[in-house]
């Protein structure tokens, strides 16, 4: 397959399973596994991170100018962002303590991918079909414990094929939320999550870096963004009506796919 329709392949495979509960980073790297693409050091793959995160940033850049301006001396939008604050803690200090175990064994193991992705799709199905009544409707409103054990529960994303907005989502849905306020603060705790780690991943790979495939780089980031706008326009209607069950069957099917697909190709 040429290398620009590989990296419009996963462009638009980051784009549109970054911010629903599938694990793009899991349909990323199965992905690359079969296509046989991986550029030096990840570059492409970690960069193209940004393009989705851009999507979030123009979609709600008038909450966040105002978060960002009136927190000082607005105690609402303060006490929202300690909350993020507090979400984003755990995922900071086990990713960074941990970098190194989960950059060089679970994101090098295709099966564990496979095995994450139908567990998650089990547990998405037994989370949306759960009789309980929400308690907390609002993301700008959730207790600080909420907020917290939310970000606790980021931290099980750090295997590759969990899924982070699965996560922050399945999170929520046990502590109490609803599926719409589950899915909007999942967005707002990506951007100091995925910002950090894009950040991160690239200071950590500084020397073997390479960006002289600049032009399949800007390829997968655009269509990345593209992907990604129309998902989060469209995704907070779409959870309302039909829930997470569509994605927890398509997490189920990529799993078996997979593990079909090492098994037919000596993977397992």
């Amino acid at each position: 397959m040429a290398d620009w329709l590989a990296a419009i392949i996963l462009g638009l495979v980051e784009g549109l399973t970054e911010f629903i509960p599938v694990s793009s980073t899991g349909h990323i790297l199965l992905l690359g596994h079969f296509l046989g693409f991986e550029s030096s050091g990840k570059t492409f793959e970690i960069v193209i991170q940004l393009g989705a995160l851009l999507a979030i940033i123009s979609l709600y850049v008038q909450k966040l100018w105002r978060l960002a301006t009136r927190w000082p001396f607005d105690p609402e939008a303060r006490r929202f962002v300690i909350g993020l604050a507090l979400a984003f803690l755990p995922a900071a200090v086990i990713g960074f303590l941990a970098y190194g175990f989960i950059k060089t064994v679970l994101f090098e193991t295709p099966v564990v991918i496979c095995v994450a992705l139908i567990v998650g799709g089990l547990l998405l199905l037994w989370l949306d079909r759960m009789k309980k009544v929400p308690a907390y409707l609002d993301a700008d409103a959730y207790p600080m414990r909420v907020y917290f054990l939310i970000g606790l529960f980021q931290c099980l994303a750090m295997i590759p094929g969990v899924s982070r907005s699965g996560a922050t989502i399945a999170g929520g849905l046990l502590l109490g939320t609803d599926k719409r306020s589950a899915a909007e603060f999942s967005f707002f705790l990506a951007l100091p999550t995925m910002g950090a780690a894009v950040a991160y991943d690239l200071f950590k790979n500084r020397d073997v870096l390479d960006f002289s495939d600049i032009g399949l780089i800007a390829i997968g980031f655009v269509t990345a963004f593209l992907a990604a706008l129309a998902v989060v326009r469209l995704l907070l209607d779409f959870v309302s009506r039909r829930g997470f069950a569509p994605f927890a069957w398509w997490r189920i099917a990529v799993g078996v796919a997979g593990l079909i697909g090492l098994a037919a190709t000596g993977g397992l």
